[in-house]
């Protein structure tokens, strides 16, 4: 029997979210969209294409959250992309009007489900969806730093002239202008990029790293990233769906890690059948936990905003 995934919003980032999760056959999805005839639509279109990419899951679309029933996985897209000039946080009142009221429906349909949020500032939206699903915290987190560590990757690979599959990197901390990555545990094949790049360049690799949506948002004008998102998103419900365990960096409940506690925050998590299973600890410079207490304390400071 295939697996459930709802994902709420079809916009750029959901429709494309979904088209993803079928062509890898993790399960059939339910499209969610408060506009009429959007999901359908998009649904429609994506499973005209079954036949030609050869997946054999359904996709459904609808107005109705009761189609949230029975979710295994639930994807929070829904709510306002940045426009040129915004903030991730110039979003936060109006965004957690519309994810708390998906929360809502989370919790009244889809109970058992374990929920990835992508909707923006993410960290602070994660941390509503916890609060107002009152879900164990193991099975609410947000798509944050596998996005940004993929771009970091994406950025050393094209600096280095290598294949993107041989890059691994870390970035932890909150999904906004002081994010952490970690040049330290960056690697190709194993090998560390302070061994092969300059400090100046590496440096002007975590300053596009951390700009990096607000980059495509000024180029596109209208509108933000979708393509990677939406991957980075599937990589985790496929971790998740398939028990894999993948080590990735999401934002997760932090009870004590890193000096952090009472919060949702960018860190590395085990992945699997119990949604976030461990948070991996790692030996961090005193500037490295410095700059992650500081991103978790910008993430409270958001959460104040909200009476949190």
């Amino acid at each position: 029997m295939r697996a459930k995934i709802t994902v709420v919003g079809a916009g750029f980032v959901g429709s494309t979210t979904a088209q993803r999760l079928v062509e890898k056959r993790l399960g059939d999805v339910v499209l969610h969209d408060v506009v009429e005839g959007m999901p359908q639509g998009k649904a429609l279109d994506i499973m005209q294409s079954a036949c030609l990419e050869g997946f054999d899951g359904s996709i459904k679309g609808t107005n109705n959250p009761e189609d949230y029933a029975d979710s295994d996985i639930v994807i929070v897209t829904s709510g306002l992309p940045r426009q040129p000039g915004m903030s991730r946080d110039d979003l936060l009142l109006k965004n957690a009007e519309i994810v708390g009221g998906v929360a809502d429906n989370i919790k009244k349909y889809a109970p058992r489900a374990t929920v990835i949020v992508i909707s923006n500032p993410l960290d602070v939206m994660t941390c509503l969806v916890g609060a107002k699903t009152g879900f164990p915290k193991n099975r609410v987190m947000g798509m944050a730093g596998v996005l940004d560590s993929a771009r970091f990757r994406c950025f050393i690979a094209m600096e280095l002239g290598v294949s993107h599959r041989d890059v691994d990197a870390m970035v932890l901390g909150g999904h906004g202008d002081d994010m952490v990555p970690l040049a330290r545990y960056s690697t190709v094949s194993g090998i560390a990029i302070e061994n092969l790049l300059p400090k100046e360049k590496i440096d002007a690799m975590i300053a596009r790293t951390r700009n990096g949506g607000a980059e495509i948002v000024k180029l596109l004008q209208k509108g933000s990233a979708y393509y990677a998102p939406s991957s980075a998103a599937v990589q985790m419900a496929e971790s998740i769906l398939t028990d894999s365990k993948r080590v990735l960096p999401c934002a997760a409940w932090c009870y004590g890690q890193y000096g952090i506690s009472g919060m949702f925050v960018g860190v590395p998590c085990k992945l699997g059948a119990g949604g976030v299973e461990e948070i991996v600890e790692l030996t961090l410079t005193p500037d490295e936990l410095r700059q992650l207490q500081s991103s978790a304390a910008h993430v409270a400071e958001s959460l104040k905003k909200l009476g949190f």
